[in-house]
């Protein structure tokens, strides 16, 4: 009886197989494919090491004699990052409700702005800087709209999500005693998504303040220039003193807007 019950007992599911070595394959498979189809040597890397260790040697000794003027560059492009923040900050304030799928109007409002962020975020800053600057002249305004106007698409694609996000009960409430497009916004969006709102603002101040400085290269104004000009004239003295004023006013502003998130909490 024994021997029947065993033989009688049901099959057991097939083990599934180990697919691990499959992807590993095909990983492995793609990492050649592009090192093959972008020409990249590591024969060459490994070469070259020292000429590499040599350049960066060049940068050594950095020269601060004209600090001041560097500062208040460095200041300059920090203006600039402050003023395309801000500037975004105000068009995916006014955009991102439109771009919310459960705030929109209707369909073609929802569309259209999104489209528009679209835009807006295809468009490299320092094609709009360099478009700016040949339209507006050379200085930091042109560099400050450029950023503005693409993380402009950023801050809207994120602000508009977040609001997605927002429980659907606190909308119908205000529905319900009969609030318009605009209350609901202001009464249930904005201030359910007020600390993801600063922390995304002040990554794209971050963000905007190191770009800034890249502008500089196509005359957008800021420290970027006088990076551009030093590394020209192989001054990399000076180009290390400008390097690390870029640095330490990062690593400042990195504190700042750690600290003022560590306040929202």
């Amino acid at each position: 009886m024994a021997t029947e019950r065993l033989l009688n007992l049901p099959a057991l599911p097939p083990k599934p197989r180990n697919l691990l070595p499959v992807w590993v394959s095909l990983l492995l498979g793609l990492c050649w494919l592009v090192v093959w189809h972008l020409d990249i040597s590591f024969q060459t890397l490994l070469w070259g090491w020292q000429d590499i260790l040599e350049y960066f040697s060049r940068y050594s000794s950095p020269d601060f004699r004209h600090a001041p003027k560097y500062l208040w560059l460095m200041l300059e492009t920090m203006a600039m990052g402050l003023w395309g923040t801000v500037l975004a900050f105000a068009i995916a304030f006014l955009l991102a409700p439109y771009a919310a799928r459960n705030l929109s109007p209707n369909p073609w409002v929802y569309n259209l702005t999104r489209e528009l962020l679209n835009f807006m975020r295809a468009m490299p800053d320092i094609l709009l800087a360099l478009i700016l600057v040949s339209s507006m002249g050379l200085g930091p305004l042109p560099g400050a709209l450029a950023l503005g106007i693409h993380t402009a698409g950023f801050l809207g694609k994120f602000f508009a999500e977040s609001l997605e996000r927002v429980e659907h009960g606190r909308y119908e409430a205000l529905d319900a005693v009969g609030a318009g497009f605009s209350q609901k916004v202001l009464y249930a969006g904005w201030p359910s998504i007020l600390r993801e709102m600063t922390g995304y603002t002040l990554y794209i101040l971050d963000r905007n303040i190191r770009t800034g400085a890249v502008l500089g290269l196509v005359g957008a104004g800021g420290i970027g220039i006088a990076l551009y000009d030093t590394l020209r004239m192989f001054n990399y003295n000076q180009a290390a003193a400008l390097l690390i004023i870029m640095l330490g006013a990062i690593i400042v502003l990195d504190r700042l807007s750690g600290l003022i998130r560590s306040k929202l909490h």
